[in-house]
C-alpha cells in the first residue's frame, strides 16, 4: 500500500462536467494485464491512450474497492482499499496520473447505502444490540408472529429483511442479502462515508459516481408500502418478471431526508474545485421528481441519471415526451445521459432486435451526443456491441440466476473488451478462459479492425464527439422539442444565439420531415448527417439523421 497523496495543485474549470462526455469503465471486464482472467487497473492504465483518443472527457470507474464479490464488487468490505483482484493503491495512483496526463478526469464509483456483511462495520453491528455500532445499519424487531416488519421487498428477489440470530432481528438489504443496508439517520455513518469520499478526494480523484443515490435513507415508522396504481406500472428500474415492481417505494427510499446529506456532499466536494458528482436514481414511479430535487440548484449533486433512456421503447414520442417532462419537471436541474451501461441489455439489443447495427449504432450515438445534459457512454458502445448470449451455466450474476430464464441477469453486458479481432479473448487477457466468456461476434467488431474501416462505428463516434466539442450548444444549450411526423425526434439545441437543430429517423423505413414553421436551416457537415432540406423538406433515410445550423 502507497501513502496518501494529495491532489496536485492546479487551476479547475469547475463547470467541466456540464455537457462532459464519460466513458465508463467495468475493471473486471476492460483490460487483463496479469493474465488471471480478470481485468485490472494496470489493464486500464495501458488503454487510456485508446479512451483518450475517443474524444472524452472523463473516465467513470465501476467498483474496485476490496470485496467478497458476492455482487462483483458492489458489496464493499473496506471503502478504503484496492481489491487484490485489481492492484493496488499504487496501481491507481498511476491511473490517475496517467488519466490526467492525457486530459481525463476520473470518477470513481461509491457504493455506501449499502456495504458487504463482511464489512467490519456491520461484524460489529451484528453482535448485539449495545455494541458502539449496533444502530450503523437498518435493524427492525419481528412482528409477533416472527415475520418480518414490513412488505418491503429486495430488488434481486424475496423479502429485504434477513433474519440474524445473534440480536435476534432483521436487517434491511434492499440487495442480496450480503449486502446490509447503512443507516443514514445515524449522522456517524454520515460522517464515516464522508471521510472515506475524502480519502479518495485527496488521492486526486475528480469525483463520484453515488450508486443508487435514492436509497440512503428509509422511512423511521418502516411502513408498509403500498400497491402501484395499475396506471404507474412500468418496468423502468426491475424486471417485469420481479414483483419489486408491484410496490410504489414511497416508505423504502426516496425519502426526504436525504435531501440533507446530500448537502453534506457537496460540501465536501466543494473544498476540492472542480470535483462533481453523478448519482443513480433507480425509481420507477418518481424519477424525474427526484432527479430534479437532487440536482436543483448548486447545495447539493451536480448531476444525476435515471433509467428513462436504460430501459423504455426506441420510439420518437418516448424520447420526446422524456426530454419534455425533464425539461418541465426538473428546468434547473442536469440529467446524465446513458443507453447502456453494466446494469442494463446493450441499447444496439435491447430496441433493435434485427437490421441494421452498424446505422442503428450509428443513429444513437449521434443522439446520445446532441440531447441536453452530460452523457456517459459504456465500454464497447463505440464498437456497437451487441448483447452478449451466454448459457446459464456461464451466469455469475446472482441476480440472473434468480430470474432466469426470463430475465438473464447483467452478464450479457459485463462480457470483456474486445482489442484484436483475431487475437487470444480478443486480446483482453492471456489467461486460458476469462471470467466470462468473449462473444465470437464481438471479435468481429474490434478496434484494430474498425481501424481500417472509414465507416466504422469507432470512427463515427470519434467524428461525432469532435463534433460535439466543436459545437457549444450541443454541449450547454437549451432543448426544445418539435412536431414532426411519426417516428421522427426533432429538436433545437441554442446557446448565445446560436441554434442548431436535429432531426433523426428512428424507424427503418424512408420519412420526408418539413421544417418548424419560420425556420432556414443550411446543414453542418456533421457526421452521418444528410444534406439540407430541400424546399423546406428533408429527406431522411432509414435511420437518417440531419443535424443543421438555424440562419
Amino acid at each position: 500500500m502507497t501513502e496518501q497523496k494529495s491532489a496536485p495543485e492546479q487551476s479547475h474549470d469547475r463547470d467541466w462536467w456540464r455537457g462532459a462526455v464519460i466513458y465508463q469503465i467495468y475493471p473486471r471486464s476492460f483490460q487483463d494485464h496479469n493474465g488471471d482472467g480478470v481485468g485490472d487497473l494496470v489493464g486500464i492504465t495501458e488503454r487510456l491512450d485508446y479512451v483518450a483518443d475517443l474524444g472524452v472527457d472523463a473516465i467513470w470507474l465501476s467498483p474496485f474497492f476490496t470485496s467478497p464479490m458476492k455482487d462483483f464488487g458492489y458489496d464493499v468490505s473496506n471503502y478504503r482499499d484496492v481489491d487484490p483482484i485489481f492492484g493496488t493503491l499504487g496501481d491507481l495512483d498511476r491511473l490517475i496520473e496517467k488519466a490526467h496526463s492525457r486530459g481525463l478526469k476520473v470518477i470513481i464509483d461509491q457504493v455506501i447505502s449499502h456495504s458487504s456483511d463482511k464489512h467490519p462495520w456491520f461484524t460489529e453491528s451484528r453482535q448485539n444490540r449495545t455494541n458502539p455500532r449496533h444502530d450503523w445499519y437498518v435493524w427492525a424487531d419481528p412482528k409477533p408472529d416472527g415475520t418480518p416488519p414490513n412488505n418491503w421487498l429486495s430488488i434481486f428477489g424475496g423479502s429485504a429483511w434477513a433474519w440474524d440470530s445473534r440480536r435476534m432481528q432483521y436487517y434491511l438489504h434492499n440487495f442480496l442479502t450480503s449486502q446490509p443496508d447503512l443507516n443514514f439517520h445515524n449522522t456517524g455513518v454520515q460522517q464515516a462515508v464522508l471521510d472515506d469520499m475524502r480519502f479518495w478526494l485527496e488521492r486526486g480523484v475528480d469525483g463520484f459516481r453515488l450508486d443508487t443515490v435514492n436509497f440512503y435513507f428509509c422511512s423511521l415508522g418502516l411502513e408498509s408500502n403500498p400497491v402501484v396504481k395499475p396506471e404507474d406500472f412500468n418496468a423502468s428500474t426491475a424486471p417485469a418478471v420481479n414483483p419489486y415492481n408491484f410496490q410504489e417505494h414511497v416508505y423504502d427510499k426516496s425519502r426526504p431526508e436525504n435531501l440533507q446529506f446530500l448537502k453534506r456532499v457537496r460540501a465536501l466536494l466543494d473544498e476540492y474545485p472542480g470535483a462533481t458528482s453523478v448519482g443513480e436514481i433507480g425509481d420507477a414511479q418518481h424519477q424525474r421528481e427526484v432527479m430534479a430535487q437532487y440536482t436543483a440548484g448548486t447545495e447539493r449533486l451536480h448531476m444525476a441519471y435515471t433509467f428513462d433512456y436504460l430501459g423504455g421503447a426506441f420510439d420518437a414520442g418516448h424520447f420526446r415526451k422524456s426530454i419534455d417532462l425533464t425539461e418541465r419537471d426538473a428546468p434547473d436541474g442536469w440529467i446524465c445521459l446513458a443507453f447502456s451501461n453494466h446494469d442494463v441489455v446493450r441499447h444496439v439489443s435491447r430496441w433493435l432486435g434485427h437490421g441494421d447495427r452498424d446505422g442503428f449504432a450509428k443513429l444513437t450515438a449521434t443522439m446520445l451526443l446532441t440531447m441536453r445534459g452530460s452523457v456517459c457512454v459504456y465500454q464497447g458502445e463505440e464498437l456497437g456491441l451487441s448483447e452478449a448470449e451466454l448459457a446459464f451455466e456461464d451466469l455469475v450474476d446472482p441476480y440472473g440466476i434468480e430470474f432466469w430464464p426470463q430475465f438473464k441477469g447483467r452478464d450479457g453486458c459485463r462480457t470483456p473488451m474486445v482489442w484484436q479481432g483475431s487475437a487470444h479473448l480478443g486480446g483482453f487477457s492471456t489467461a486460458p478462459r476469462a471470467w466470462l466468456p468473449v462473444p465470437g461476434d464481438h471479435l468481429l467488431h474490434a478496434p484494430d479492425i474498425q481501424e481500417k474501416q472509414n465507416d466504422s462505428v469507432l470512427h463515427h463516434y470519434r467524428a461525432t464527439l469532435k463534433f460535439r466539442r466543436d459545437h457549444k450548444p450541443l454541449q450547454k444549450g437549451t432543448i426544445v422539442t418539435h412536431d414532426a411526423p411519426e417516428g421522427v425526434l426533432m429538436f433545437t439545441r441554442t446557446l448565445d444565439g446560436e441554434a442548431i437543430l436535429c432531426a433523426f429517423n428512428m424507424t427503418q423505413g424512408p420519412i420526408v420531415v418539413g421544417m418548424p414553421d419560420g425556420f432556414d436551416v443550411r446543414g453542418l457537415d456533421a457526421p452521418n448527417s444528410v444534406p439540407g432540406p430541400i424546399d423546406g423538406q428533408l429527406d431522411l433515410p432509414p435511420f437518417g439523421a440531419f443535424i443543421g445550423a438555424v440562419v
